[in-house]
């Protein structure tokens, strides 16, 4: 009985380990090919970013990568390759919850803007919580932060024709 106790065990553990991974993943889709997984050590291996906020009145700081290192990542191009009918091209970003934001790519391209858009996993030293993450949008020069994205599991680049 004892065994079949460990068996049982074992296999929860095994489920809830595979659950926490696949939430810990992003999907980033683009026009061009089919969609790419990035777990969280994907991610981490990216530069980090850091972004420092006063909203909801408080100094905030959040720590993660920027959403342009993402894209790059998944093959996107920025810099003297974006142009032309790239510049219409933009990024869907989806919470787990289906809340939606869009995004112009130009938008978190440095040769365009020194804005900067970070896909935050940390905040004020630690990871965030449940209701927030694993990722989180933020975009420190935003006057609302509507386009904060809690909860982003999905990043999609769409060319408008």
């Amino acid at each position: 009985m004892n065994n079949r106790l460990f068996l049982h065990t074992v296999l929860f553990a095994l489920v809830l380990h595979a659950a926490l991974v696949r939430s810990q993943q992003l999907t980033i889709q683009v026009a061009s090919g089919k969609p790419i997984v990035l777990t969280r050590a994907d991610i981490e291996a990216l530069p980090r970013s850091k972004a420092t906020t006063g909203a909801s009145g408080s100094s905030t700081t959040f720590e993660g990568v920027t959403l342009k290192a993402v894209l790059e990542r998944a093959g996107v191009g920025f810099g003297e390759s974006l142009k032309g009918k790239q510049l219409a091209a933009c990024l869907v970003v989806e919470a787990a919850d289906g809340y939606r934001v869009v995004f112009a790519l130009p938008e978190m391209d440095p040769a365009f803007t020194d804005n900067q858009i970070v896909l935050a996993f940390v905040r004020n030293g630690k990871p965030l919580d449940d209701k927030e993450g694993p990722y989180r949008i933020v975009i420190p020069d935003e006057k609302r932060m509507a386009r904060w994205v809690k909860q982003v599991t999905i990043l999609k680049v769409i060319d408008v024709e």
